[in-house]
């Protein structure tokens, strides 16, 4: 009997065990994929380049297939807001252009062009010139499309000089505008802000100014 109940007592503490486990995991939230898929994103075009420039003999086709995967994951999600689906969409778009990119310069090989060219095209298109960007806004607490748009703006600068963008989400981003407005409004009186992003010397300009 003694046994019987050693038995039980161990599938209980077992299931118990598993039970914790279980409870302590977390599941990735929407922001926390959005940041995965593109930091993904970016790892698979460097992992390209370095392809195309003849670092490795392989495409990582292994990188664009969690890609891909990724982006129809979220893409499929219907619990998206509008901010995250506007997040979603630019980064879905980006890997689109770069795929096209990709696809040439692959064909190009197959035909027999010069690669090494081909790659430096795709380098030299996928890092256009910045060009200077204003918004204008009258509610920052609550037009958080024209928000978004000047967030995507910044994090396209602050790309094209090689700054880092990991620590700057969207919700913290909305968070310090709002307070930067706050404080602008109470010392102008403006009753709306004009937002400018450039940039200038190889560095990122973000302005603000009050709109009379």
């Amino acid at each position: 009997m003694a046994i019987k109940d050693n038995k039980f007592a161990r599938r209980a503490k077992e299931r118990r065990e598993k039970s914790r486990v279980i409870g302590a995991y977390e599941e990735p939230t929407i922001e926390d994929r959005l940041k995965r898929l593109e930091e993904d994103i970016r790892r698979l075009k460097i992992e390209f380049d370095i392809y195309f420039n003849g670092g490795t003999k392989r495409p990582p086709y292994d990188t664009r297939m969690r890609v891909e995967s990724h982006l129809k994951r979220l893409g499929d999600d219907r619990t998206l807001n509008f901010a995250q689906r506007y997040h979603y969409n630019s980064l879905a778009t980006r890997y689109a252009s770069f795929r096209e990119l990709w696809r040439r310069i692959m064909q190009g090989r197959e035909e027999g062009r010069d690669v090494a060219a081909a790659a430096r095209a795709s380098s030299r298109e996928a890092g256009a010139p910045f060009t200077r960007s204003e918004f204008s806004c009258a509610d920052v607490r609550h037009d958080v499309r024209t928000v978004k748009g000047v967030y995507d703006k910044l994090i396209e600068a602050k790309r094209s000089c090689g700054e880092t963008t990991r620590d700057l989400s969207f919700a913290k981003f909305h968070r310090l505008m709002m307070e930067r407005t706050e404080n602008l409004k109470s010392q102008i009186g403006t009753k709306g802000v004009v937002f400018s992003i450039d940039v200038e010397g190889g560095h990122v300009s973000f302005k603000a100014k009050g709109e009379r």
